[in-house]
């Protein structure tokens, strides 16, 4: 005869998001998750990333292309992923598929991703999956942020998330028992989800590194959200009643792992990859004969430079960037694409834009003053300290250093011709001031160009493979009176 089902059976969902390649903490999660698991013997684990796992800061994922992390994520034991949107925007989708499918012991779940050519989901991803966990059957639904602007450049048809939520449970509800959304939206959108759909069990979240040390209960559905940079591993208790196919008890808490030992393999993973990545990375962009410094609150060579790449790339009259987005100055001699990260690192994307003489004059002014100079910035790529004063090319502007704030400016010429408050100029600068972050007059940029995939850094390698340019660098595009 069968053996008789067991009446209750408990599953556990272990879960991380928005590690952003924070490989310092993937062997503490590591031992986190089997300290887990030992305590939970004899009930059903589940093992998810919410996205953003992969970060190209990191030498160990820029010099691997990826394959560092899904290694780590492999014998961590992960179940099932949806792509973040670093993962999405910073990668292109052939280097996706390839790593995907060649890398990857699990699933990469997008139910809300699809290939605009063709109309589906990409041969790489699925659009949800089930899993069966002892007697209890699992629908998993995974959801990213609908950069639609973004997605368009790189071939994706990235589809509205809560309709597409919607539609998923809808489809999965009557064929499953527990329906769980991985969801990188953020917390405002699964606060909507919960609220708005029925029928869905649990919500992981991420994409706003938002920390839910007790889970909300929305109705029904219970969210959860283990904050950022693999600072806390998640877990999930759902007590399920196998004979009524009902849930009796849902229970959610956070585990910050900073007490937790490097576990042994994990560790050795991390530093055979990060050999890799050195090596793969310790390829000459150039060889400098005399430095490019660099200053956050005043004009530097460096920052000049990247200045006038940006306004080259994007076949602009100006361009603009924020000396911030730069970490240090290159030292005289080799300079390789290891040092170009460091130097380099956030997954910022040029842009092409129209602004007007005035909304330029602001930030002008806006970059004079310590205030703004000095502002701390989080998220949006971002992945310095400052914001920095803004570097310039195609821009001479004379100032009173000692003049009222916002009022500092005397003169702005535009390759030698005074600026037209009126007149439109074509700028090339970068994303992350497209989204109100920094000097917030550029927000109001009109005919907004991207630029996928490159990134920052691509620009600056470029440049630094023009001697010839290197002296106009240290050309003054701020010119103070009386100095």
């Amino acid at each position: 005869m069968p053996e008789k089902q067991q009446k209750h059976q408990t599953l556990v969902i272990l879960h991380t998001n928005d590690l952003h390649s924070h490989f310092e903490q993937m062997p503490k999660i590591a031992t986190c998750f089997k300290e887990l698991r030992r305590r939970h013997e004899g009930n059903e684990i589940l093992t998810l990333d919410i996205g953003d796992h992969l970060d190209r800061m990191r030498l160990e994922t820029e010099g691997t292309g990826g394959a560092a992390n899904i290694e780590i994520m492999n014998a961590t034991g992960y179940e099932a992923m949806v792509p973040g949107n670093n993962e999405g925007l910073t990668y292109a989708p052939d280097a996706l598929r390839s790593l995907f499918e060649t890398k990857a012991e699990f699933p990469v779940i997008g139910s809300n991703i699809l290939d605009a050519d063709t109309g589906k989901v990409p041969a790489w991803m699925i659009p949800y999956h089930i899993v069966r966990k002892g007697g209890i059957t699992v629908g998993l639904i995974g959801l990213t942020a609908a950069f639609t602007d973004y997605y368009e450049l790189l071939g994706w048809d990235v589809q509205e998330p809560i309709k597409a939520a919607a539609y998923w449970v809808e489809k999965l509800r009557p064929q499953v028992d527990i329906v769980i959304v991985l969801s990188h939206l953020g917390l405002r959108y699964d606060e909507r989800m919960a609220a708005e759909i029925e029928g869905i069990d649990v919500i992981l979240g991420a994409h706003t590194h938002h920390l839910l040390e007790k889970p909300l209960h929305i109705r029904s559905t219970l969210v959860c959200a283990a904050g950022k940079y693999g600072q806390y591993a998640g877990e999930v208790e759902i007590a399920y009643n196998v004979r009524e196919r009902r849930i009796e008890r849902l229970a959610g808490r956070v585990h910050d792992v900073s007490g937790c030992e490097d576990d042994a393999e994990i560790a050795g993973i991390l530093a055979r990859n990060a050999e890799l990545g050195r090596r793969a990375l310790d390829i000459p962009v150039t060889d400098l004969a005399e430095p490019l410094e660099l200053d956050w609150y005043g004009e530097s060579p460096l920052g000049n430079l990247l200045a006038s790449g940006l306004r080259r790339w994007m076949n602009a009259e100006i361009g603009l960037v924020n000396a911030g987005q730069l970490l240090r100055g290159l030292a005289r001699g080799p300079v390789t694409l290891g040092r170009l990260l460091a130097v380099c690192p956030g997954p910022i994307n040029p842009c092409r834009v129209k602004l007007t003489g005035s909304r330029l004059l602001q930030a002008l002014e806006e970059s004079l003053l310590p205030e703004f100079q000095s502002k701390p910035i989080r998220g949006f790529g971002f992945r310095g300290e400052v914001l920095g004063i803004l570097c310039l090319d195609g821009l001479t502007v004379r100032y009173d250093p000692e003049g009222k704030p916002l009022r500092k400016i005397r003169e702005v010429l535009v390759n030698g011709e005074a600026l037209d408050p009126e007149r439109s100029y074509t700028v090339g600068m970068i994303d992350m001031f497209t989204f109100g972050v920094g000097y917030l007059s550029l927000h109001e940029a009109t005919d907004v160009e991207y630029l996928l995939p490159e990134l920052l850094r691509d620009i600056l390698g470029e440049e630094l493979q023009h001697p010839e340019r290197f002296q106009e660098a240290f050309e003054s595009r701020w010119q103070p009176e009386g100095i």
